[in-house]
């Protein structure tokens, strides 16, 4: 789940309640490349009666045979150094890079960058931001259409972000700082099928699992059938997620939820962090 301290819509606390409201009881918050939400989502979750699993949903670029993926990260330690300087790096040249962005957009759109701003609401202003001023000046129906249609990586008007980490590397990062790596919806809006030497690059480094019941996954029935299938082969964790980004995006909280027996492996891998338990749930 997501909040406006990257590229959803609302705060940490208005996450939590409305995941509370569709009957979630233990919730991840995963930021992109960020942790500043946490401890107000701890805090509304203790509130709440709910368990609160620390997360962060990293950028990567691909390593040798594997394509760029995003990496979700739970249960590590957000002061060990190099994981923290490698999310740095990549939320530092943010404004800059949506600067260029906005700047390139000019060309053909009625956009500026102090509205995208506005849209950003405090938060670093990220593409979602953009997408989310396009359609409010009528150029496009939606976010997706937005990125679609418009914002694109293929597109005249992408600025890669800077200084991302090749997915093995932040693999190995995540593990040194004690976390559990999931790859984020690996088969959404794609039509391969993930080579099984891929795979076994990625195991080498320290992956822990694939979240597989996520509603972009239903997009390529082939990829995700093959990932099942090495999930069952390698004895994978398997997560499920809402990917929940508030009024951006139609996912809505635990309309996919990952099943008590993983999350228990997920615990147990573990060393850099530790989940905040409701009260009546602490053991």
């Amino acid at each position: 789940m997501h909040s406006n301290r990257s590229d959803g819509t609302d705060s940490p606390a208005a996450v939590v309640r409305e995941a509370h409201a569709h009957g979630v009881r233990t919730m991840a918050l995963t930021d992109h490349d960020m942790v500043d939400g946490w401890a107000e989502a701890e805090a509304e979750c203790l509130a709440l009666g709910m368990t609160f699993i620390p997360g962060a949903e990293l950028s990567t670029t691909g390593g040798p045979g594997v394509g760029g993926m995003h990496l979700l990260a739970y249960l590590f330690d957000p002061l060990e150094p190099q994981l923290a300087h490698a999310m740095r790096l990549v939320t530092d040249g943010s404004e800059e890079r949506i600067r260029e962005v906005v700047a390139r957009l000019q060309a053909d759109y009625d956009i500026e960058f102090d509205d995208v701003l506005a849209e950003a609401k405090g938060a670093p202003p990220q593409r979602p931001h953009v997408a989310g001023v396009l359609v409010k000046n009528g150029y496009v129906n939606s976010v997706d259409d937005a990125f679609d249609e418009i914002l694109s990586s293929s597109s005249k008007y992408h600025v890669p972000k800077p200084a991302k980490g090749n997915i093995l590397d932040v693999i190995r990062l995540v593990r040194g700082a004690g976390g559990v790596p999931i790859i984020a919806h690996p088969v959404g809006r794609t039509d391969g099928v993930m080579p099984q030497k891929n795979l076994e690059m990625l195991l080498e480094a320290g992956l822990a699992g694939f979240e597989l019941d996520h509603r972009e996954n239903l997009q390529n029935p082939a990829g995700l059938a093959r990932l099942h299938e090495y999930a069952q082969d390698y004895d994978l964790i398997v997560t499920g997620s809402s990917d929940f980004h508030g009024e951006r995006k139609e996912n809505r909280p635990g309309e996919n939820t990952t099943q008590p027996e993983m999350l228990a492996r997920i615990i147990e891998q573990a060393t850099g962090n530790e989940p905040t338990y409701a009260p009546n749930d602490a053991a």
